[in-house]
Order: C-alpha cells, then structure tokens, then sequence
C-alpha cells in the first residue's frame, strides 16, 4: 500500500511547518524564491555535487558551526571592532543571519555567476567598512588579513561542527577537500594564499593567536550570542543547546578570554548528546518528507 497524502497533524505535516518556520527564520520572507534561483537556475557551479563544500556546508551542523564561528572570530580586536561597529548584530541579527546564510548557499550550490555577484556584493560592502578601535587601532574590513582571520575561523568551525555533529562525517581526505573547496570562495573575497588543506588551517590559526584577546565588545558579543539572543520563548530551550554546543567545540584557550566554563566532562556527555539530538531534529525538520511504502 503506497501513502498518497498526509494526514493533517501527522508527522509529515509537523516536519513540513517546522522546516518552513525554520527554513523562514534562517533565509528570510523571500527564502523561497531564493533557494528556487540558488538551485534551480541552470549553468555551470563553481563546485560540482560531488564536492565535499556540499556536504559540509548543506548540513545541519552548520548551525552549530556558525554560531562557534561569531564567537572566535570576536576574538580579534580588529575584526571584532568592524563588527560591533558596521554589522548591526544587536539590532538586526536574524537579518545578519539571513544575509551570512544566504551568501554561503550562492557560493557553494548556485551558479559561477550568481556566485561570483554574491562575492563582488560583499567586497563593495568592505570597501566602505573602515574606523579605529577604542584603543585608537585602525581597521579595514577589506584588509586582507582580516579577512583571512574570518575565513579560517569560520572553515575550522564548520569543520568541527561538521566532524562531530554532521550526518556523514567525511575521511581526512575529504576534510582536505572541504578546506580546498572553500579557498576558491577566500580568494574571490581578497584573502591572498588560503588554506588547502586541514595541516595548513591548523597552522594559519595558530599563526593568529598572538592578535587575539579579550575586549569588552568581544565579551558583550558572546553574552548578546549565547544569553540575549531576541528570541520567542519556545526556541529558547533549544538555542540553550545549539549555544553549549557551540561553546563546547571552542578551543581552551578561546575561552578564558571570552570568560566562558571549562566543564570537559558535562561538554563530552549532556552537551554533546543534546547537540547531536537537537541537530539530528533540526535536519529532520528540513528534509522534506518523502511518501512511505508499505
């Protein structure tokens, strides 16, 4: 017997309006018109669907990914400045959001020149994002190290999220693969000689490490993220969880400064299975649901 339709309330229908309520707050009111353009329009991709940025990045782990990657990278003074400054995170986050998602979903699945406007949009954007931290520090957000500095963080961060939490964690050399893949978007943004490969990344944050500290916009940043985020009341549990596991995939010494816990063995057992259980019901929330053979 073959299921012709879904039955009102059922399970199909609750994952059908979760992935839309979802799916709306991720990629805004127009998210419909623009995944049919990103996906559907025909033409040469910068990356074929074999490619492993495809994987990566059309995983619910980015979720976590994301939200680990806006807390390092407020670890940079500079970076962290241009944000706080020109972003508007604090009033329009969910906006933020939409635009960052939004970019990422052009880059890696639309074609080579929607692709290629999305890039040369952004990089308009950064010709006009300049001022001096209250140290009295200058910054450009077209300055080609900070823009390195946001993409390797952004890379390690759906890297790991995606190593731990993805629904088929890749080999190594398909995370090389990812880390090759995203170059080709770094260096349409300006960032000269990305990372190719994990052993490389690895090398290039740590290179960073000596221009990070705590300041009071990194700090404010992360408590805005994890504890003041404007949200309804029922997504709050949940963001709870998507935040500690953010948290939990920060490296020790991105903490302290930030002045987030240490807490290895909460992190390894209650926050890793609620992560995984809470990405495990995002991604089945965004699938679309297939009918069932009996």
């Amino acid at each position: 017997m073959v299921a012709d339709r879904v039955l009102p309330g059922g399970p199909d229908t609750v994952r059908a309006r979760a992935g839309a309520a979802l799916f709306a707050r991720i990629a805004g009111p127009d998210g419909d018109a623009v995944r049919r353009r990103i996906h559907d329009t025909p033409g040469p991709r910068w990356f074929g669907p074999e490619r492993p940025i495809r994987q990566v990045h059309g995983d619910a782990s980015m979720f976590v990914g994301g939200l680990r990657a806006l807390l390092l990278q407020s670890l940079h003074p500079l970076a962290m400045a241009a944000v706080a400054a020109h972003s508007g995170y604090r009033g329009d986050p969910w906006g933020r959001l939409q635009r960052t998602s939004t970019f990422l979903a052009v880059t890696t699945f639309g074609t080579a020149d929607d692709a290629q406007r999305a890039v040369d949009r952004v990089r308009a954007v950064h010709r006009h994002v300049r001022g001096t931290t209250a140290a009295g520090e200058p910054y450009r957000a077209s300055d080609p190290h900070l823009l390195a500095w946001v993409h390797v963080s952004e890379v390690d961060s759906f890297l790991r999220a995606h190593r731990r939490y993805g629904a088929r964690p890749l080999d190594e050399a398909g995370y090389d693969g990812y880390v090759a893949d995203t170059a080709r978007v770094a260096m349409a943004l300006g960032v000269p000689d990305p990372p190719r490969d994990q052993a490389s990344l690895a090398a290039r944050l740590a290179a960073y490490r000596p221009e990070l500290r705590s300041t009071p916009e990194a700090r404010e940043a992360a408590r805005f993220l994890l504890f003041r985020s404007p949200l309804p009341w029922f997504a709050r549990p949940p963001y709870a969880v998507l935040a500690a596991g953010a948290v939990a995939l920060l490296p020790w010494w991105a903490r302290a400064p930030l002045r987030l816990p240490w807490l290895p063995l909460v992190e390894a057992t209650g926050v890793r299975l609620a992560t995984d259980g809470l990405t495990r019901t995002i991604r089945w929330a965004m699938t679309p649901p297939t009918a069932a053979s009996a």
